[in-house]
């Protein structure tokens, strides 16, 4: 695999990561570091309001199916509250049904892609997101 080389531009680019999956939260996390982005991550959603207010994340990287609170239901919250709707939301999800796809993207997803996700195609639709 090429990875991307880290870019100086990135380090004052805040993700917040949303993954309840261990192994793919830090391959993630990991990987987006190298890549000179400041990282959040979270296992699950309880969480996920504060850590807006707190990280003020430029991207969020959403898994649907968590353990504690519905990855829908989060998309849900962000659509009340007017001063999230700027944040380029990319769903991370293994639910490859067309439905799911469509249901996320209807509650503001920018994209979705589906596991397993190649780092460096992960990676491009951050910067290009975060470039619109």
């Amino acid at each position: 695999m090429i990875l991307a080389l880290p870019s100086r531009a990135n380090s004052s680019t805040n993700i917040l990561l949303i993954e309840d999956n261990d192994i793919s939260r830090q391959l993630m996390s990991e990987y987006l570091k190298y890549c000179g982005y400041n990282v959040l991550e979270l296992p699950g959603g309880s969480a996920f309001e504060t850590s807006i207010a707190a990280f003020q994340p430029d991207l969020i990287l959403l898994d649907l199916k968590l353990p504690d609170v519905d990855g829908f239901t989060l998309l849900q919250q962000v659509q009340q509250h007017p001063e999230w709707l700027h944040i380029p939301i990319i769903v991370v999800s293994a639910f490859a049904f067309q439905s799911d796809q469509q249901r996320a993207l209807s509650l503001g997803a920018r994209r979705y892609l589906v596991k397993p996700v190649k780092l460096v195609q992960l990676e491009r639709s951050i910067q290009e997101e975060l470039a619109q």
